[in-house]
């Protein structure tokens, strides 16, 4: 069944879109919701005309948008967390955390799905995040997040370099001492042999 789409239908079309859809999609869930109606020429031609002002209106939209994302573009953004001496957190950094960051920076209520943040972040570090304004137009932002007492994930990485340096520098010392012990058994051993020969 040819139907003309009213609305956009996420995954299936855009508003103004002709599409062949199957008849019992059309029935059940298109039609009776008014997203879609039956291809006729005098609903197409009306279609048409509602595409292109939407498309009008989108233009405009992205317009705004795009200044808004020169604003947000590559913006910094620090969040503290609770988190143990590894850098894990006690706790997560969700969606709303960054959507109430963007939204002191733009001045408006920012929707938290617009974050674009696959699973919370977990540990201290800088994360790119992209920040979705419309459709067509996004920004990424940096969040970094830090330990409440200022800790970073460079600290800790640091902290982990120095404790393994110094296990490094420990172990040639160990390696000394078992020699130093070895030379000292070889000594006490030929004075036992020399000993030996004289009685």
């Amino acid at each position: 069944m040819k139907v003309v789409f009213l609305e956009d239908v996420t995954g299936t079309a855009r508003i103004g879109d002709i599409k062949e859809v199957k008849p019992g999609f059309a029935r059940n869930y298109l039609l009776p919701r008014r997203l879609a109606m039956a291809a006729t020429p005098a609903v197409i031609k009306s279609a048409e005309q509602r595409a292109a002002r939407e498309a009008r209106l989108q233009e405009a939209r992205d317009n705004d948008a795009r200044t808004v994302a020169a604003k947000l573009d590559g913006v910094a953004y620090t969040i503290s967390a609770k988190a143990g001496a590894s850098g894990k957190l006690f706790g997560s950094v969700g969606t709303a955390d960054i959507a109430a960051k963007v939204a002191e920076t733009i001045g408006a209520e920012f929707d938290r799905h617009n974050v674009l943040l696959h699973e919370p972040i977990k540990d201290l570090g800088d994360y790119p995040v992209s920040v979705k304004l419309t459709r067509n137009v996004s920004a990424t932002v940096t969040v970094s997040v830090i330990g409440e007492d200022g800790t970073t994930a460079a600290d800790i990485k640091a902290r982990a370099q120095g404790a393994k340096g110094a296990t490094a520098e420990a172990a040639p010392d160990a390696e000394e001492e078992a020699e130093d012990e070895f030379e000292v058994e070889a000594e006490d051993v030929a004075d036992e042999e020399e000993a030996g020969e004289e009685a």
